[in-house]
């Protein structure tokens, strides 16, 4: 990762703690914790990769896991600690790095963790295998993680209403059929980041020996609907809040995984 992917969360950090808050990111959110609770060991202890301000740490906190938050941006960690503190909660540890760099944490030492933002943010594909080889040796034997991608497939879709102006060259278009890489003052009011496919995504994560146990597109039947969302948010909350809870239970349906912006694989580190 970039200076500018630090710049970019340390700039940002407060706006990155209200994301998960409403619209299309709610679901996202929602449907994290369910594959959390599904697939995630009922106690132990996670090590939030990438965890920004520290939402899903607060989240596994609150259910009884000891949890390490660890994020390249040191405004988040501080936003994280203040968090916590206002809701009289003890992370085991918060701490500032690289998640390129995970030599400080023992080999086997967590029962699960979460991946949720730096596979998307680095665009060397020598570097991602390297994190996903870290994090097969910092977890247990049978620990479980959930890594999360983006989706070029999905923001296809999500572009139709977020950035259409791409659409204008039919070349741009098509090719986001593919993977993606892109530089920081290539995508507008974001940093450089690296958009995958499912099978891109799938590959990469089997080839680190991970093996998967299922994966789900975050934002289900709901994806690239962000301003509707909103809209029904504000307007008719009681819809809103059943389509939250459907797409979260359906969002590891085979008709919907490949199709969102956010791809999460869930793999669990072999026994053997």
């Amino acid at each position: 990762m970039s200076r500018s992917v630090k710049d970019y969360y340390n700039k940002n950090a407060k706006m990155e703690s209200e994301r998960l808050d409403g619209g299309l990111c709610k679901i996202e959110f929602a449907s994290t914790l369910g594959l959390i609770d599904r697939y995630f060991p009922k106690q132990g202890r996670v090590c939030d990769i990438g965890g920004g301000p520290g939402r899903y740490s607060i989240e596994l906190l609150r259910r009884g896991y000891q949890v390490t938050l660890f994020d390249i941006s040191e405004e988040e960690i501080r936003l994280a600690e203040k968090q916590l503190e206002r809701l009289g909660l003890q992370a085991e540890q918060l701490l500032v790095g690289d998640a390129r760099d995970l030599s400080r944490f023992a080999s086997e030492s967590f029962d699960a963790a979460l991946l949720l933002g730096p596979m998307y943010h680095v665009i060397d594909a020598q570097e991602r295998a390297a994190i996903l080889r870290e994090l097969k040796r910092l977890l247990k034997p049978g620990g479980i993680a959930i890594i999360a991608y983006l989706n070029s497939w999905g923001l296809m879709r999500t572009g139709i209403v977020d950035f259409p102006d791409w659409y204008r060259d039919i070349a741009t278009l098509r090719s986001m059929l593919k993977e993606h890489t892109f530089a920081a003052q290539a995508l507008s009011g974001f940093t450089e980041a690296y958009w995958s496919t499912p099978e891109a995504a799938l590959q990469e994560v089997k080839a680190a020996g991970l093996e998967l146990v299922s994966y789900a597109g975050a934002e289900s039947f709901a994806a690239g609907m962000g301003p509707l969302l909103e809209k029904l948010q504000a307007e008719n909350p009681e819809a809103y809040a059943n389509i939250i809870q459907v797409a979260a239970e359906t969002c590891e349906l085979e008709q919907y995984r490949d199709s969102s912006d956010h791809l999460h694989i869930v793999v669990r580190r072999p026994f053997s």
